[in-house]
């Protein structure tokens, strides 16, 4: 089998715009496949400027506007490929702000969508390996085995808890994402970084994309674990799955450690709370888009292990109604109620107000969808972003309860960034 990181390295050498959705850390449930992507010079791509509130489309070296919002523009070419008989498919991601009708700012430093439709995909299968059951028992820099942390919360996080904490006990949320972006120079190479990011962090939802476009430049290296949708066929319809994560613990230094900060986990009744909230929520989404009574929870916080943490994971399914388009069903769940709280919109207004820096790609969605109504999008969290300058930017964040301790939020937002700060240090 070709190595797919060798055909990558020869395609983001010659092609400015491409991408690698990265099989090589993936699970049962995400299938081990890797797909590669490029575009000839008069294939399209698309970008998004919320602060402009213009989608524009790329092709043949040429920019022209052609929208307002992205999911409008991304599901008129998908119909346009159905109508002419093609299966088109696009790559690409929706930023935070990528919804004009929900609380967002807009992002000044990369596009808030950008997405591609090559005419030149490779697909390569990966044997099972490591990466695919246990990556193996390694604590996080910086972090012990019982949540500690070697740094205090500075100032403005604590005054963004603070605030966070009395809407909370106000009653307008119940449960709040809040999180923060840290810039740190790096290789100005974003490709070798990401190849060393994959070998710190496999995951379910890894990738790089590439936008080398003046005007709307963008590099986004992911390290997910996190699914937003998947909708798929079974043959009676589309059914749409999301796997939300809340619920993020070190992993153990020994065997015992490392069983014991699962079980903390799977036990503790904060984590437990903050999961079932946004498994209500997503449900909640679902029910506006599915077939009365289709939406189950086949699998309700179970654990699973990555390199550095292991995460509290519940499954939320449902079945398309016929009326609704895959894209009309992805913006009602944008963004991930994992990343925004409980009730999503009051939420999203109580962070906009405190989070001193716009979201940017960091909390949207990365992946793909397709004519035929397919799709499969993972989270950007444990994720880089960079214009291609030796400067990139990394979110971080977590669910905030009334219950919530600043210093142990504080710290699991550092453990989440460390694989990602170690990549770059390399």
């Amino acid at each position: 089998m070709t190595d797919p990181a060798h055909v990558v390295r020869e395609v983001v050498a010659r092609h400015p715009r491409c991408f690698w959705l990265d099989g090589g850390g993936a699970r049962e449930w995400s299938g081990r496949r890797s797909i590669v992507g490029w575009l000839d010079d008069n294939d399209v791509s698309l970008s998004y400027s919320a602060a402009r509130r213009e989608v524009v489309r790329h092709v043949g070296g040429r920019a022209e506007v052609v929208g307002d919002d992205v999911f409008d523009v991304l599901g008129a070419e998908l119909d346009a490929d159905r109508a002419s008989g093609g299966r088109g498919q696009w790559f690409g991601y929706l930023g935070y702000a990528a919804r004009p009708d929900l609380p967002a700012a807009p992002d000044p430093w990369l596009p808030d969508a950008v997405w591609l439709r090559p005419s030149h995909v490779r697909r390569f299968d990966h044997p099972p390996g490591p990466a695919a059951s246990d990556p193996g028992r390694v604590p996080a820099a910086g972090a012990t085995t019982g949540g500690g942390h070697t740094t205090p919360p500075p100032a403005d996080y604590a005054a963004a808890f603070a605030t966070v904490q009395e809407h909370l006990h106000a009653g307008d949320t119940y449960e709040a994402n809040l999180t923060y972006r840290l810039d740190r120079p790096g290789p100005p190479d974003p490709l070798a970084v990401y190849l060393r990011l994959r070998a710190l962090s496999p995951a379910p939802y890894a990738g790089f994309l590439q936008h080398d476009v003046d005007g709307a430049r963008a590099w986004l290296l992911s390290s997910s674990p996190e699914r937003f949708a998947l909708v798929d066929h079974d043959g009676a319809g589309r059914v749409v799955e999301t796997k939300p994560i809340k619920g993020t613990t070190p992993r153990g230094a020994t065997a015992a450690d490392d069983e014991e900060q699962r079980h903390r986990l799977a036990t503790d009744p904060r984590y437990r709370a903050e999961n079932l909230m946004i498994v209500d929520l997503l449900r909640h989404d679902l029910a506006h888009v599915c077939e009365v009574g289709s939406v189950e929870v086949p699998a309700l916080m179970a654990v699973e292990s990555y390199a550095g943490v292991h995460q509290l994971v519940s499954t939320v399914r449902g079945r398309l109604r016929d009326d609704v388009a895959t894209l009309a069903a992805l913006r009602v769940l944008f963004p991930a109620g994992s990343m925004t709280g409980a009730p999503k919109l009051r939420t999203m207004q109580v962070v906009e107000a405190v989070e001193a820096t716009p979201r940017g790609a960091y909390a949207g969605a990365f992946g793909w969808v397709a004519a035929d109504g397919r799709a499969d999008l993972g989270v950007v969290i444990r994720s880089l972003l960079t214009r291609g300058d030796g400067v990139y930017r990394l979110g971080t964040g977590g669910g905030i309860t009334v219950h919530s301790d600043l210093d142990g939020e504080w710290a699991e937002t550092r453990l989440k960034t460390d694989r990602l700060l170690r990549a770059l240090a390399g």
